[in-house]
């Protein structure tokens, strides 16, 4: 019998110390990628629906590289990276997990493969290389702070060269240069969010880069509150918040006035800068005399029911025009209904695919970078509603951006 229990430890012992000697490539996970940028996506005709549910937790299973750390010298064409900041918001926190749940609900986007059929374009398989950054640190204890670190963050980003140059013009087969103020080839950068907060640095960072920018802004609220009205500004930190953002932006000309649009037109305004799917309650008609002076136009949510989809693309893009343009989408622009998951939900509001169409109606603008913000799980349902629509409305916005460079003919 003794014999019979050492030759069972000997032998147990000799597979361990065999295992431990196999090569560490034999235990990496399934589907895992050794080197980052080498994703496999299928293609035309390929196997799909295979095992996309396991491994490590990207948006839409991108490589994950450590772009604020030690791959910090790696370039790229789109990088999708998390600002999980929350303490800027007036009703529902949460916010801060919306990086998270929202990589979470992109799991399933290439299921099936990764080809917009609308668009005609499937951006994983584009030639562009795009990456999962992971997130920002950002201080949950110093709203000053975490707003330093986010523009921080992403100005080191956005300042790297883009991996990919521009090319030729493919109606005119010229050389295209870069339409960056300075003069660079920059890449693109999609921020999960957070609250709304986390424009305002992002657009100060957007700004070293391409000067005063036009802005569209899908939202249910209007966010260029004067300090003093939303929330009392008690003290110079607190002034800057989740509805007021867009109020300093004006105020320190990060935004081209006159080229950014909101939810309701005001053809006289020939302003570049939009809302869309405003539908907010004010504290009067002051608020949107203030956000007439920031410089945006609006449409209202309820005009989806007279100008349809294709009317609300329209006054966009004879609003932008084929300037460089910033796209901020809140995702209470969505209707609860839809994507419940939100800080300040309201009702009345487009349906995903409405948003979805109309974002697909933005082909050929030349969007700079973006973000979706104010998605915060904890209020979602055990379906995954809101952060699957998070997911989706971004499928659409990169595959917009793979389509369209961000160059021009040189005069």
């Amino acid at each position: 019998m003794k014999l019979q229990t050492v030759t069972l430890f000997a032998l147990v012992f000799a597979a361990v110390g065999l295992a431990h000697d196999h090569h560490h490539e034999d235990q990496i996970p399934l589907n895992y990628v050794k080197y980052p940028y080498q994703a496999m996506y299928p293609g035309d005709d390929e196997v799909t629906a295979d095992s996309i549910f396991s491994g490590i937790t990207t948006f839409a299973k991108l490589p994950w590289v450590q772009c604020l750390g030690k791959d910090r010298d790696t370039t790229f064409d789109i990088a999708f990276i998390g600002a999980p900041f929350d303490t800027g918001t007036s009703y529902r926190p949460g916010a801060r997990f919306g990086p998270a749940g929202i990589r979470a609900g992109s799991r399933r986007l290439t299921l099936y493969g990764g080809y917009n059929v609308p668009l005609e374009v499937n951006p994983f398989l584009s030639g562009l290389k795009i990456v999962d950054c992971g997130d920002i640190p950002v201080t949950p204890y110093d709203n000053k702070y975490a707003i330093q670190q986010i523009e921080g963050g992403h100005k080191e980003l956005l300042h790297r060269p883009a991996f990919s140059p521009l090319g030729n013009d493919a109606l005119t087969g010229k050389p295209l240069v870069p339409i960056s103020v300075d003069g660079k080839n920059h890449p693109r950068i999609i921020t999960l969010g957070g609250d709304h907060t986390i424009v305002l640095p992002l657009l100060r960072s957007i700004h070293s880069a391409y000067g005063p920018i036009s802005v569209i802004h899908f939202d249910s609220h209007l966010d260029t509150w004067k300090p003093s009205v939303f929330g009392g500004a008690p003290s110079d930190q607190a002034a800057i918040n989740h509805g007021t953002y867009f109020y300093w932006a004006s105020q320190e000309g990060l935004i081209k006035n006159g080229s950014s649009i909101a939810s309701i037109s005001f053809p006289s305004l020939p302003t570049p800068i939009f809302h869309g799917a405003i539908r907010t309650t004010l504290s009067g008609p002051a608020d949107y005399a203030n956000d007439d002076a920031s410089g945006f136009q609006r449409i209202e949510a309820r005009e989806i029911d007279t100008i349809g989809t294709d009317g609300i693309i329209n006054k966009i893009r004879e609003t932008v025009g084929d300037r460089p343009v910033y796209l901020s989408i809140d995702i209470d622009s969505i209707d609860p209904a839809f994507a419940p998951a939100t800080g300040t939900p309201e009702t009345g509001g487009w349906s995903t695919r409405e948003l979805r169409t109309i974002l697909r109606g933005l082909d050929g603008l030349h969007i700079v970078s973006a973000d979706i913000v104010e998605v915060a799980p904890a209020y979602d349902t055990n379906a995954e509603l809101t952060t699957m629509a998070a997911a989706d409305v971004l499928f659409e916005v990169i595959s917009v951006m793979a389509k369209t460079p961000l160059g021009k003919v040189a005069n």
